[in-house]
C-alpha cells in the first residue's frame, strides 16, 4: 500500500529527474524548422512561430535573408534546442576527431575543445588565460573533422552567450530563443567563404595600415610625437604611423585638443607627414555631460543618448568625469558622430582609435552601464530594447558610424579605424587588437591562437599590443615579441602610463638591431601582406592561418599554435618561451627557409620563415615608410617544386582611395624556371586594367634541388648557405 509519504519522494524524484540540466535543455523539444538561406548554408529555428517572428539578425549582411529553397535531403546537421533555467540552448553534435576553433578573441589555445567562453563584450584589462570574456563577441565556432571537411556554427544573437564546447558544441544565450546558422563545406576555407558572404568582409586598407604603427598611453606634449618620429628616421627603423592616446584631449573630451600640450596640432601633423608619417587619434565614447562642450551640445540638440529604465539620460563616470553616451542604435545618432569627423580630420589625422567602447564606464559592477538602460534603436535593428541586447553591438555600431563619417568627410580616402569592442561582422567597419595585455612570455603565446581565432571568426586584420601594454617585461621578450608581431597582419607597439619606454631602441643596441631586422623584414613583404589583405577584402580568408590550412585532414597540424601561415605560402615558425626549441611541425611538401633581410637567418629572436614549395615570393625594398618609393622593382624568392617551376602573384592599386572599384588594379602572376643560363622569369597580368608600368622582377632559387631539398638548410639570394 503507497502511503501519502511515498507519493511525495516519488513526486520529488521525479521534479529532480526533470531539473537536471542535458546538452539539450531540460525538457524535450519538436524537430526544428529550417531553410536554406544560401549554398551550403542552412538556418534553423527552434519552432515555426519562431521563425514567423524572427527579429533581425544584427551580424548579418541581411537582417532578414530571404530563403532560397528547402533543407537538401543530404543535410548532414541539425541543432538541438531546448531551455535550461529559463534560457535558450542550442546544440550541435561533434563525431570523434573532430577539432573545435573560432569563438573570437578568447585567450587559450588555439584548438578551442574542451572550453567554454561567454560572449559578452568586456573591459578586460590585463586579461589572463582563464579570462572567459573579453572585448569582443563571436558567437562563432568552425569546426574540421577527420577527413577536413568542415562546418561552422553561428548562435545568431547578439546578447550574453555562453560557447560551451566541453561535449560537442553548445550555445546558451539570455533573451529569446535564436535562430543557429550552420555552413557546410569540402574544407575550412570554404567554411570561411561562405561565413565573409553572410556577414561581409573587411574594407581594403590603406596600404600605409599595414606598415608599423608606434603607440603609447601617451605621447605627449608635441615634442615628444617629435622626438619619436625623429628618432625612427634617425636610426633607419621603418614605421608609417604615430599614435595619440587620451592626453592630447582637452580634459579627455573626445573631438577636442589639448591646446597647452599641442599648440599647434596642425602643424605637427604637418610636419609628420612631410617625414613620411602618418598619425591616428584616439575617441571615446563617454562624451562629459558639461554646458558649452560642442560635442554635448549638438548631441543634446537630438537627445543622442541612452537613457535609463526611467527615461533618463544614463551618465556613467569614464576618463573626463560625468559622460552620457551615444545610441548608436539609431541612424540619425550615427549621422551625427560620423558629421563630427570632418572638421577634426582636417587637423591633419589619417586615422581613428575607438577605444573604450564596449562600452567601459568606472566604479560600477561589471564594468559597463546597466543592462536595463533602453536605446531607442531603428526597426531595421529591432526597435526599442534594453541594453542586454544592444550591449555586444554598441562598440561594432560605433565602429561603423566612424566609418561612414570618415568616407563622407574624405570620399576620396580608404578611411582606417582600429576599434576595441566589435561583434561578428564588425570587421566591415574596422581592424582590432587584442586589447591590454600583459607583458609576459604567456601572453606572447597566446597572441597567436588569438589572431588566428579572430582570422577564423571573420575579422582577418588584427594584432597585439608588442612588448605588452601592461608590466615592463624584458628586453629579449620585447625582440622575440617585435620577430613576430612584425609579421602579423596588423603590427603596433604600445604600452601604458607610467610604464617603461617600449620604442625599438628602448632596450639597447642588441634589441634594436633585431626590432631593426624584424620591421625591415614587414616592409620587404608588404607587397605580398598587401595582396593577402585584397584577397582578405575579397573573400574573407585570414590573413594568418593556422597550419592545418595546408593539409585539413592531417591531425599533426591540428594544435599547433606556436607557428602560422602567412597567406598560403610562407610558414613562420616561433619560439614563444625565452628558451625553448623551434616547433619541428611542418605541413607537407618541401617548405625551405628563407633569408628576407641581411642577418635575419643568425639572430635567434627573429622567427623562421620558411617557402612553401612551387612558390615564388614578390619582395619589394627596404623602406622607411610604405610610399616612400613606387614599387618598380620586385625580387621573387623561388621554391622550385618537381617540376622546376614557381609561381607567386601581385596585387597592384594605387594604395589609397577607390580606383581599384573601378578597374584601376592589377593581379600580376610571375612563373619562375630554373635553366642553364638561370631563372627565366615570365609573366601575365590575370585581373584589372591598371595601365602604368608594371614592376620589373628578378628572381633567386632558393632551393638547390627542386623538390627533394631538406628543411635544414637555407640559401639567401647570394648564394651562401648556413645550417638550421
Amino acid at each position: 500500500m503507497r502511503t501519502a509519504r511515498d507519493f511525495r519522494c516519488g513526486l520529488i524524484c521525479l521534479l529532480l529527474l526533470f531539473s537536471v540540466p542535458v546538452s539539450v535543455g531540460a525538457s524535450p523539444s519538436p524537430p526544428p524548422v529550417g531553410e536554406m538561406i544560401a549554398p551550403g548554408v542552412v538556418r534553423f529555428f527552434a519552432t515555426a512561430a519562431e521563425r514567423a517572428h524572427a527579429r533581425p539578425s544584427l551580424c548579418l549582411m541581411s537582417p532578414h535573408p530571404a530563403p532560397i529553397g528547402p533543407i537538401p535531403d543530404s543535410w548532414p546537421i541539425t541543432p538541438n534546442f531546448g531551455r535550461v533555467q529559463g534560457r535558450p540552448t542550442a546544440s550541435v553534435a561533434i563525431a570523434p576527431g573532430c577539432d573545435l576553433y573560432g569563438t573570437g578573441e578568447v585567450p587559450g589555445p588555439l584548438r578551442r575543445n574542451g572550453t567554454r567562453t561567454v560572449a559578452w563584450n568586456t573591459d578586460a584589462y590585463a586579461w589572463n588565460a582563464g579570462s572567459m570574456s573579453l572585448y569582443q563577441s563571436h558567437p562563432w565556432v568552425l569546426a574540421v573533422r577527420a577527413d577536413g571537411t568542415a562546418f561552422g556554427v553561428l548562435a545568431d544573437t547578439p546578447q550574453r552567450c555562453l560557447i560551451d564546447l566541453r561535449g560537442g558544441i553548445r550555445f546558451e544565450a539570455s533573451g529569446p530563443t535564436f535562430p543557429v546558422i550552420i555552413c557546410e563545406g569540402e574544407n575550412p576555407q570554404a567554411v570561411l567563404r561562405k561565413l565573409a558572404r553572410l556577414t561581409g568582409t573587411m574594407p581594403l586598407p590603406p596600404r600605409w595600415a599595414l606598415g608599423y604603427h608606434q603607440c603609447r598611453y601617451s605621447y605627449t606634449p608635441d615634442s615628444r610625437v617629435r622626438e619619436i618620429a625623429r628618432e625612427f628616421r634617425k636610426r633607419d627603423i621603418p614605421c608609417d604611423v604615430i599614435w595619440l592616446d587620451i592626453d592630447y584631449m582637452d580634459g579627455h573630451r573626445s573631438f577636442t585638443v589639448n591646446t597647452w600640450d599641442f599648440p599647434d596640432i596642425k602643424g605637427l601633423l604637418a610636419d609628420l607627414h612631410a617625414d613620411g608619417f602618418r598619425a591616428v587619434v584616439i575617441i571615446d565614447p563617454g562624451i562629459k555631460q558639461e554646458p558649452g562642450y560642442h560635442v554635448y551640445a549638438s548631441g543634446q540638440r537630438i537627445d543622442a543618448w541612452v537613457r535609463t529604465a526611467d527615461g533618463r539620460p544614463y551618465v556613467g563616470t569614464v576618463w573626463p568625469g560625468a559622460c552620457v553616451f551615444p545610441d548608436f542604435t539609431r541612424a540619425d545618432v550615427r549621422r551625427w558622430w560620423g558629421g563630427l569627423y570632418g572638421p577634426f580630420l582636417d587637423l591633419g589625422i589619417d586615422g581613428i582609435w575607438n577605444d573604450m567602447n564596449e562600452p567601459a564606464v568606472f566604479n560600477v559592477p561589471g564594468k559597463t552601464m546597466p543592462v536595463t538602460n533602453i536605446h531607442r534603436a531603428d526597426p531595421e535593428l529591432g526597435g526599442t530594447d534594453t541594453h542586454a541586447r544592444y550591449h555586444n553591438v554598441y562598440g561594432m555600431l560605433m565602429a561603423r558610424a566612424t566609418f561612414e563619417g570618415c568616407r563622407a568627410a574624405r570620399p576620396v580616402r580608404r578611411p582606417f579605424v582600429l576599434t576595441r569592442a566589435n561583434h561578428l561582422g564588425g570587421q566591415r567597419w574596422a581592424a582590432t587588437w587584442t586589447g591590454d595585455n600583459v607583458a609576459t612570455w604567456r601572453h606572447l603565446d597566446m597572441s597567436l591562437s588569438m589572431v588566428m581565432n579572430l582570422g577564423l571568426s571573420g575579422q582577418p586584420l588584427s594584432g597585439p599590443d608588442i612588448g605588452g601594454f601592461a608590466g615592463a617585461g624584458s628586453g629579449r621578450l620585447f625582440a622575440r615579441w617585435m620577430g613576430i608581431g612584425a609579421l602579423l597582419p596588423f603590427a603596433r607597439g604600445h604600452t601604458g602610463k607610467g610604464n617603461i619606454d617600449k620604442e625599438p631602441w628602448a632596450f639597447g643596441p642588441e634589441v634594436e638591431a633585431t626590432c631593426r631586422r624584424a620591421l625591415q623584414r614587414r616592409y620587404r613583404l608588404l607587397p605580398y601582406l598587401y595582396t593577402l589583405a585584397r584577397e582578405a577584402s575579397v573573400s574573407g580568408l585570414p590573413m594568418v592561418r593556422p597550419l592545418f590550412f595546408a593539409d585539413p585532414a592531417d591531425p599533426r597540424l591540428r594544435d599547433v599554435d606556436d607557428s602560422f601561415l602567412l597567406g598560403d605560402d610562407l610558414l613562420i615558425v616561433c619560439r614563444t618561451s625565452p628558451d625553448s626549441a623551434p616547433p619541428d611541425v611542418f605541413p607537407p611538401g618541401n617548405w625551405w627557409r628563407v633569408s628576407i633581410v641581411p642577418g635575419d637567418l643568425d639572430d635567434p629572436d627573429l622567427p623562421a620563415v620558411y617557402l612553401r614549395e612551387g612558390a615564388a615570393l614578390p619582395l619589394g625594398p627596404i623602406m622607411e615608410y610604405s610610399d616612400q618609393r613606387p614599387l618598380d622593382a620586385v625580387e621573387l624568392l623561388a621554391n622550385l617544386d618537381a617540376t622546376g617551376q614557381a609561381v607567386g602573384q601581385l596585387y597592384e592599386d594605387d594604395g589609397d582611395g577607390y580606383g581599384y572599384q573601378s578597374g584601376d588594379y592589377r593581379i600580376i602572376q610571375w612563373s619562375v624556371q630554373d635553366s642553364p643560363s638561370g631563372p627565366e622569369v615570365s609573366s601575365r597580368v590575370l585581373e584589372g586594367g591598371r595601365r602604368d608600368r608594371m614592376p620589373q622582377a628578378t628572381a633567386h632559387i632558393v632551393s638547390d634541388h627542386p623538390g627533394k631539398a631538406p628543411r635544414g638548410t637555407q640559401k639567401t639570394p647570394d648564394g651562401i648557405q648556413s645550417p638550421d
